[in-house]
């Protein structure tokens, strides 16, 4: 039987609340991993739970976490916790998260206001941003407003997201941040996402062609998107829902040891232990990185490297925790039966970010040309 949820108002919002969503996301789950699927009812969760507000600055009725060094952690385990009940709804939630803090970061007071407002109303936002094609275009029309031309693709939340951060880029080949309004359901195409994980998010192409945007839907200046450290320093969000996918995969691990009979076998206990290292290795490293990303006070190359290093550090831990559960539990791993094998599905899919290669190689050039000690090459802001 289901547990009961009971919301609190914002304000009182406890973390073991997120857990009792993640605990019902995790058991609708199975039945949501079909192509096209999206989590309503989670995203519901989220809602009633007061989630989809909780980055927004306390002023603007939000709880503020995310929002500078203190409320780093919480989010950290907001992320961890909905990432171990479901890997796709952690996705659509981080989307949602980092199209606020973009919003809010190069917004004016005016649009902050108005997006706010979308938010408290429930609605979802994301962040769009890989091209289809010659990506999107805004073309400036009558009366101060503009026109979309183009498309994206791997947009998650296709259909669902009302409030889509995308860029777009303007006649000078600069890119613009816009958050144009969708209906639901409006201009999303699901059938070219046909990736063997992840089926839950339902990710699509979106074509944005024709579509009325304002100035209040332009956000920041040209080139915005693209500065740093926002733009490579919010990876520690999407790392933070693998940690809690890497996390359930290694629940995953004891319980079927335990139900087998197999949890005082020798090589099954060096296998868990190794899984053990390789989560909270993740997790240490996700816990400085957060502050650091959320600190204005840290140097944005140090956050930007120090990032860079944590995300792949956690890819790494998850690698080696599929590889020894696969070890483990044999056969049955890929068994659609067995839990572990959707569970493993969704994160080898998510795990599959932008430039791997290009973040370790910048931060591997700022470990190089810092001064610092290897000791102090982190300490401080």
């Amino acid at each position: 039987m289901a547990t009961e949820i009971k919301f609190l108002p914002p304000r009182h919002y406890p973390l073991d609340l997120t857990a009792a969503v993640a605990a019902e996301a995790a058991a609708r789950a199975p039945a949501l991993d079909h192509d096209g699927a999206f989590p309503l009812d989670d995203i519901a969760a989220l809602r009633g739970a007061g989630l989809l507000t909780a980055p927004l600055p306390v002023a603007y009725g939000g709880l503020g976490l995310g929002t500078s060094p203190h409320g780093a952690l919480p989010m950290l385990e907001v992320f961890r916790r909905i990432g171990h009940g479901s890997l796709p709804l952690g996705r659509l939630y981080e989307g949602h998260v980092n199209a606020l803090k973009l919003i809010f970061h190069y917004g004016g007071p005016a649009q902050r206001s108005l997006f706010a407002r979308e938010a408290q109303a429930g609605r979802l936002f994301g962040v769009w941003n890989t091209e289809t094609g010659d990506g999107v275009r805004l073309v400036e029309a009558m009366g101060g407003r503009w026109r979309l031309q183009g498309g994206k693709i791997y947009a998650s939340g296709a259909g669902h997201v009302e409030r889509p951060l995308i860029t777009a880029r303007r006649a000078d080949g600069s890119v613009q941040m816009v958050v144009p309004r969708l209906a639901a359901g409006e201009r999303a195409d699901l059938s070219c996402w046909v990736a063997h994980g992840m089926r839950a998010s339902a990710t699509g192409t979106l074509d944005f062609t024709g579509l009325a945007v304002d100035a209040a839907e332009l956000i920041g200046k040209a080139g915005d998107y693209l500065r740093q450290p926002s733009f490579s320093a919010g990876a520690w969000r999407f790392a933070a829902v693998h940690l809690g996918g890497i996390e359930r995969l290694l629940d995953e691990l004891r319980r079927h040891l335990r139900a087998t009979g197999r949890d005082a076998d020798p090589y099954q206990l060096a296998r868990v232990g190794q899984a053990a290292m390789a989560a909270e290795t993740a997790h240490l490293w996700l816990e400085r990185a957060s502050r650091l990303a959320e600190d204005p006070a840290s140097k944005p190359d140090t956050a930007v490297a120090y990032v860079n290093l944590a995300r792949l550090a956690v890819e790494r831990a998850a690698l080696d925790v599929l590889e020894l559960i696969q070890r483990s539990i044999g056969l049955a791993a890929h068994l659609r039966t067995h839990p572990v094998e959707r569970l493993s599905r969704d994160l080898a899919t998510y795990l599959r970010q932008p430039a791997p290669d290009r973040a370790l190689a910048q931060a591997a050039a700022h470990v190089l040309a810092s001064p610092a000690s290897a000791a102090e090459l982190w300490s401080g802001p």
